[in-house]
């Protein structure tokens, strides 16, 4: 149960609310990319809106380094804003703190929106500055707080402003903790946790936790490297961080362990796929790093070259190979819950053919596995900014059961951490 005080708990009828939210959506110049994070916004809006409230909404987007930088202007946000909720008016003001806004809020009729400008156009957002939070909190009654993709930093709009103003949950905060948590604690079993992205440092947390309560852990992305150099894998050019090497031995070493006291298993790739360079106009290859099955059967009767059974020296790898990744999805079918976070490989690459990316099969794969095309469909909780914004551009996050708006705060969650900007709301009687 949701340890905090949300809006349902509260008598709103004609409140001014200061609500916090995440927009800190991807632009294509003025044009909003992604409106995912809007969406997910709207049914606290809807809910604040029906208890006749004056609305006012901050947000972040990007990062201008506490200066005014019209490339990260709120002002997109406000006009989609505008179009998605009919018959209702937002306005916006250039900036979030000052006279210009109180005058804007004044204004401001019930039932109404208002959006202020980009937080950290000041440089007092994130340095948890009590006087700019206070400068805010003077605005409003009540503050809610929605935003799941910054409560794990202590800012002054997560943080210090509740020591101003009595301090609530949103509905969209509400689900995401809710749902991440019980996941956690209480998963339907057999539970796989698949993790990507770049590096290890990330997500060391998260690896650790599920090798504690996950039955399998399947690794992939730049992050993969790493652990493949941990085992004396030649992987050329590609990208990982010496540093994290000791790391990940040590990951693998937690991984045995666990594996002889219970049914559990660290799933690496044995296969990969490589170019010299993340360019959709160059070829690809299939390396079969382990028993050369693949390259003995293309090369039959001859010996398989050493191109097709080693990463070479200025070879780059790109995804996890397509056998790596059917035997993932596989496991995946006996899975009842499935916890993903990282693509596989390099997602952001269009291809010159088709509509998967040249280094895109391995995540394709494992998405066709949780979405149903396999037969079986687990619970599948998905996380991470860069796994999110790939579902969204190929218009599937309606295909899994819970997509997060937080990257940095699903992961924290995931971790066991506390979240300064949940921890500082008021607590339940009970």
């Amino acid at each position: 149960m949701f340890r905090k005080q949300t809006i349902k708990d509260i008598d709103l009828n004609q409140k001014v609310v200061l609500l916090r939210a995440d927009y800190n959506v991807p632009l294509d110049g003025e044009k909003i990319a992604d409106d995912f994070r809007i969406q997910a916004s709207l049914p606290t809006i809807d809910y604040l809106l029906k208890q006749n409230v004056k609305l006012i909404i901050c947000s972040h987007l990007g990062r201008p380094n506490g200066k005014r930088d019209t490339r990260f202007s709120l002002f997109p946000v406000a006009k989609r804003l505008q179009s998605l909720l009919n018959n209702v008016s937002v306005g916006f003001v250039a900036d979030c703190v000052g006279e210009e806004v109180n005058q804007a809020v004044d204004k401001l009729d019930f039932g109404q929106v208002l959006l202020l400008e980009n937080l950290r156009f000041h440089p007092e957002e994130e340095q948890n500055n009590f006087d700019f939070a206070k400068d805010l909190a003077s605005l409003a009654e009540i503050f809610v707080q929605d935003g799941f993709g910054v409560v794990h930093r202590a800012h002054a709009s997560t943080e210090a402003i509740t020591h101003y103003l009595p301090s609530y949950a949103g509905l969209l905060l509400e689900k995401e903790v809710e749902t991440i948590e019980s996941v956690m604690l209480n998963p339907a079993k057999p539970l796989m946790a698949i993790i990507g992205g770049a590096k290890i440092t990330d997500k060391i947390d998260i690896l650790h936790r599920f090798i504690e309560i996950a039955d399998y852990v399947a690794i992939g992305g730049a992050m993969a490297n790493t652990f493949l150099a941990a085992q004396g894998v030649e992987i050329g050019k590609s990208l990982f961080d010496p540093k994290e090497l000791s790391i990940a031995r040590d990951i693998i070493r937690k991984s045995g362990a666990q594996s002889k006291k219970r049914n559990f298993a660290l799933i690496l790739p044995f296969d990969v796929v490589v170019s010299k360079a993340i360019d959709n106009k160059l070829p690809t290859r299939i390396i079969d790093l382990k028993t050369h099955a693949y390259s003995q059967i293309i090369n039959y009767p001859k010996r398989p070259p050493i191109h097709d059974v080693k990463v070479l020296k200025d070879d780059i790898i790109l995804d996890i190979g397509p056998f790596s990744a059917s035997f993932m999805a596989g496991v995946m079918q006996t899975c009842q819950t499935v916890i993903w976070n990282g693509t596989m490989g390099v997602t952001e690459v269009n291809s010159l053919i088709g509509s998967v990316g040249p280094f895109a099969h391995g995540t394709e794969l494992l998405i066709e596995a949780m979405t149903g095309d396999f037969y079986h469909t687990p619970y599948s909780l998905v996380g991470g900014g860069d796994t999110v914004g790939y579902l969204s551009e190929r218009q599937l996050i309606r295909c899994f059961d819970h997509v997060s708006t937080g990257g940095g705060a699903s992961l924290e969650l995931m971790g066991g951490r506390k979240l300064p900007g949940v921890e500082a709301l008021l607590n339940r009687d009970n």
